[in-house]
């Protein structure tokens, strides 16, 4: 029993040593635990200051970035290449060095995270100077704003051949509705880009006030001088203070202007004043540098129609093309009626000259000599090729002063216009001068419209001989009385142009049994015919079925548009009308005359196999146009 007690002894001794140990082992672990939180306290500062730190820099290196939208991703793109691209167009005066202003592009998300809609480009540039230079020419050139325009998207806008829903009506009003909403366009799309303009100076104002108050290169003058003693009496003190302004005010003459003042916004205003300064004189080096005060002047959509103007819509198609704007209006086929020959002129005058391929000018009483005033200031247009002058109150019957020296003017201006290819002249009534008008022209016409030219037998052997009878493809002498004396040159006529005539039209010329029985050898040799018009001439039904044997005959004819026969109109007509009076003077109500007529004409073409592919009409308001157009 003693010997166990004694073992036991020993034993809590040695237990309380080792009690004593771990003791001592802990309150040096605590210490090392609180020195070690300590330590982590002190590396979390560190690290929050550290991240900190790296934030500012990320969002300081951020300010020198540029967002490009709505730039079209393809896939396996090289998009550097396609932005070093676009800051060339921007800047074309740094382009040798533009591969060293750009430190990384690169698309923002994953691919095809976006739909259909392109994923946006983060421009980083190491330079300050490079990227506001980027930013300030992308403004002026194409404002790239989301409520204004976006970046590579519309640049062309074609709005040239619209119709209107019924394709056969050619003076509806849809042209002159659309010339007008097109100009109210262009000058509401300038009046916003002004705003917008005026908005974004103001905030790179403000954007720059921020910038200088921060470097604090800028302070504002609070009026202390620094020139009194505190040694003196008052008025010493008042006396040195005196000295110094005046001694400040001396300075002030040599130093220069931006020294010499202390608003911030005074000084802001000659910086500009300054960079405005050195723009213009790149400029005047560089014909690509831009300055801020031809913003408006940058075209960003060209716009290109058809217009159709009169004297309701004058004012307001001269104020869209008066000025340049971010949309520029380009007129393809001009269309005037109603206006004064100044005001033509004019207009004349404010159009793009490389994209007006055709002028009409309807309804306007020009007279000779308005005409020889607009016709030389066409020439100026190289792609001009068709001119229309339809009832503009020139009449030659009569004998005026003045009138051959107008005349010649006249033919001048249309040999000025050297790619003319289509002419048409309605209602000038120039007998006997047609070879004074087209003896003038650099090349032949393709397109010869006449009517109601009062032309004599002289005009028709002068085109029989002319230049352009073999050229022509369309050839309209309607309204022009035809008699035995014109007769061998209209026929000689058909045979030059027998290989290129499509379309013919003899409508209201007179053209009885016996004048078209001589005149329909020539015409079944015009193997190129399409359409051939001869409503209101004075035929017989023998005459008519004449006529639709030689129109059978020609393969290439589709159109076949002839006058009702006599036999149908009402009694009391006289021997040979008028085509007046063929249009005035009533038919006949019962229709046997006319299913007669139908039988005879459907009997000619199913004998020449022509019953499906040749339509016969006599309706001269509702026959199709289509069928005159070349086949594609």
């Amino acid at each position: 029993m003693e010997q166990q007690i004694a073992q036991n002894s020993v034993a809590i001794v040695n237990l309380s040593k080792t009690a004593d140990f771990v003791a001592e082992e802990m309150k040096s672990l605590s210490a090392r635990v609180n020195t070690n939180e300590n330590k982590v306290s002190q590396i979390e500062q560190v690290v929050r200051m550290v991240q900190g730190k790296c934030d500012q820099a990320e969002i300081y290196s951020r300010r020198w970035n540029l967002r490009l939208n709505n730039l079209r991703e393809t896939e396996g793109e090289n998009i550097r290449t396609k932005v070093l691209e676009i800051l060339k167009i921007l800047t074309p005066d740094e382009v040798d060095d533009i591969r060293f202003s750009v430190y990384t592009v690169h698309r923002i998300g994953r691919s095809g995270t976006g739909g259909n809609r392109p994923r946006p480009v983060i421009i980083q540039f190491p330079l300050r100077t490079y990227r506001e230079k980027v930013w300030k020419a992308a403004r002026v050139i194409l404002h790239l704003r989301k409520e204004v325009f976006a970046w590579c998207c519309l640049q062309v806008l074609d709005l040239s051949g619209l119709q209107c829903e019924d394709v056969r009506v050619e003076d509806s009003m849809g042209g002159w509705s659309l010339t007008v909403a097109l100009c109210s366009m262009v000058l509401q799309a300038r009046a916003a880009a002004s705003r917008a303009h005026r908005r974004d100076g103001e905030r790179e104002r403000k954007r720059g006030l921020e910038v200088e108050r921060e470097r604090g290169t800028i302070k504002r003058d609070r009026g202390s001088v620094g020139c009194g003693n505190s040694g003196e009496g008052s008025q010493g003190g008042h006396r040195v203070e005196v000295v110094g302004k005046m001694e400040c005010r001396t300075n002030e003459r040599t130093l220069p202007e931006v020294e010499s003042v202390k608003s911030v916004r005074r000084r802001m205003e000659i910086q500009r004043r300054k960079i405005s300064s050195e723009v213009k004189s790149n400029n005047s080096s560089n014909n690509s540098s831009l300055c801020d005060q031809d913003w408006d002047e940058v075209v960003v959509v060209h716009v290109r129609a058809d217009l159709f103007i009169n004297s309701r819509s004058w004012e307001r198609v001269r104020d869209a093309l008066s000025q340049l704007g971010q949309l520029q209006l380009h007129c393809r086929y001009l269309r005037v009626e109603e206006l004064s020959a100044p005001s033509i002129a004019s207009l004349l005058g404010l159009l793009p000259q490389q994209d007006l391929l055709g002028v009409d000018i309807r309804y306007s009483s020009l007279g000779v000599s308005g005409l020889a005033m607009l016709l030389p200031l066409l020439a100026p247009f190289p792609q001009l090729h068709s001119l229309r002058l339809h009832y503009c109150n020139l009449d030659l019957q009569r004998t005026q002063p003045g009138q051959q020296g107008a005349l010649q003017d006249m033919s001048k201006g249309l040999g000025s216009m050297k790619r003319l290819k289509r002419l048409c002249l309605t209602a000038l009534r120039l007998p006997g001068h047609l070879r004074l008008l087209l003896s003038s022209l650099s090349q032949p016409l393709e397109v010869l419209e006449l009517p109601y030219l009062c032309l004599t037998s002289t005009d028709l052997a002068y085109l029989s001989c002319s230049p352009h009878a073999s050229f022509l493809r369309e050839l309209d002498l309607s309204e022009n009385r035809l008699d035995e004396s014109s007769l061998p040159s209209l026929r000689r006529l058909l045979g030059q142009a027998e290989s290129s005539m499509s379309q013919l039209s003899l409508c209201g010329c007179g053209l009885s049994d016996t004048l078209l029985g001589a005149l329909l050898p020539s015409l079944s040799c015009c193997r190129a015919l399409r359409s051939l018009r001869l409503a209101l001439n004075p035929l017989s039904r023998t005459g008519l079925l004449s006529l639709a044997r030689t129109a059978a005959g020609i393969p290439s004819l589709r159109l076949l548009l002839y006058p009702s026969p006599l036999e149908e109109y009402e009694p009391g007509l006289p021997a040979l009308p008028s085509s007046a009076q063929l249009l005035d003077w009533p038919l006949l109500e019962e229709p046997e005359g006319r299913d007669l007529t139908l039988r005879l004409l459907d009997e000619v073409l199913n004998l020449k196999g022509r019953s499906r592919d040749l339509l016969v009409t006599s309706d001269l308001l509702n026959y199709s146009p289509d069928l005159t157009v070349d086949e594609t």
